[in-house]
């Protein structure tokens, strides 16, 4: 099947970037352990396991986004209704862009991401955590 798109998601990501708020990881870096902000992790499970993610930051995969921060859905987690700056990240700013873009659609204020996401945060020698091991001791 052969199809031409009328938007390509480059596009949807540059249309987002020009309406969210975006902090470059050099400037996030300096958030890390302010108090009053959380940086929101979006990426998958297997990326955080493998790369490590950013310390003390909150898993939300990228899929949930919008129900966790619905006070009004099944899903709603507490800590959205928090009075926090919530940062969020992704591995390269695409998914956090689009996320952020539609969550202030929904109202969701208070919020930015990391330009480009969370490979730039470790090229700018931003602290990493490593995941534990989950594996079976001995195997």
């Amino acid at each position: 099947m052969s199809y031409e798109l009328k938007i390509h998601a480059a596009e949807l990501v540059a249309n987002a970037r020009r309406l969210i708020e975006e902090i470059d990881a050099v400037d996030a870096i300096k958030l890390l352990g302010s108090p009053g902000t959380l940086f929101v992790d979006l990426r998958d499970v297997r990326e955080r396991q493998k790369l490590g993610y950013i310390p003390g930051s909150f898993h939300c995969p990228r899929g949930m986004a919008e129900f966790w921060v619905d006070p009004e859905s099944p899903y709603y987690k507490d800590i959205f209704g928090q009075d926090l700056k919530f940062v969020f990240y992704c591995g390269s700013g695409w998914r956090s862009s689009l996320t952020l873009e539609t969550l202030q659609k929904m109202g969701f204020e208070n919020a930015a991401h990391v330009t480009d996401g969370f490979t730039s945060w470790v090229k700018a020698g931003g602290a990493v955590e490593k995941a534990k091991s989950t594996a079976a001791q001995g195997s």
